[in-house]
């Protein structure tokens, strides 16, 4: 693990806040591509992009530190001071980017549901650097483990998880997927606002599925907090994908029940007088 990537005197550059710039960049990048596929004006996309992620930054902050308020209590330097007092919620950071974007998209009479379509991939790209960064750096560590990959991480004895680099992985296939759908819609196949019901569901599964093979985590009342919204969000956006393909899936229950063929009444009695 690499938490300072190189140093210049007593300026110290941070492995983690290198990937960061990085998924600043290149999200910023593809939604720019992805803008450019329409009418949308780029410097009102963009006025939204930025305020939404100062918005997210400070949830993000604002949740991280109620969680942990015996730390911190009503003292706003340690919520300023960042550095010193490292901690930020990636759940108040998603939600705080996304209300904020929504309230500045309708103070601009522009269809939420229809513009975050082409938010999603780019979330996910720099979900995927983020995650880069925090293996890299050491910043979110794994529970110990037996597993042939596994890794130390300074400051914390044994083997432990590569949950960073298991979840980057993972977050590199939604940006495939999520970039595909976006045409899916364009061709009205799937209906607008359908990319962010699919970025909750992969994000809920994704943090549920790797939150038992992490430590640190942030708890409300005694359970893990990331894991209890990602049950929640999972299980409310599971059942919204139900009912949106409820079709599809009652067409193809009908075709399996149809290829199983059931001995009708008429057919068993004659094969009992035959035995008779």
């Amino acid at each position: 693990m690499l938490p300072i990537l190189f140093s210049l005197g007593p300026l110290k550059i941070y492995t983690f806040g290198i990937f960061l710039v990085l998924a600043f960049f290149w999200s910023s990048f593809l939604l720019w591509k992805n803008i450019r596929l329409t009418s949308y004006k780029e410097e009102e996309v963009f006025d939204g992009f930025f305020l939404s992620l100062a918005g997210g930054l400070f949830f993000g902050r604002l949740v991280y530190v109620l969680l942990n308020f015996k730390d911190f209590g009503f003292n706003l330097l340690k919520f300023i001071l960042i550095n010193g007092y490292p901690g930020i919620s990636l759940y108040g950071l998603t939600f705080g980017l996304l209300v904020t974007l929504w309230l500045f998209f309708n103070s601009k009479k522009i269809n939420f549901l229809e513009a975050i379509d082409y938010f999603i991939s780019p979330f996910f790209v720099a979900l995927v650097l983020g995650e880069f960064g925090a293996f890299f750096s050491g910043v979110e560590v794994g529970s110990k483990t037996k597993f042939l990959l596994r890794i130390r991480y300074l400051g914390y004895d044994g083997f432990r998880h590569l949950t960073g680099l298991y979840e980057a992985l993972i977050y590199l296939l939604a940006v495939y997927f999520s970039y595909r759908i976006l045409f899916e819609i364009r061709k009205e196949r799937f209906k607008q606002g359908f990319l962010l019901v699919f970025f909750l569901w992969f994000f809920s599964f994704t943090s549920f599925l790797f939150d038992r093979i992490k430590v640190n985590h942030l708890y409300l009342t005694g359970y893990s907090f990331n894991k209890v919204v990602s049950a929640v969000l999972l299980l409310t956006t599971s059942f919204y994908f139900v009912y949106y393909f409820k079709s599809e899936i009652l067409n193809y229950g009908q075709k399996i029940i149809k290829k199983i063929h059931f001995p009708t009444k008429g057919k068993t009695s004659q094969g009992e007088r035959k035995k008779s």
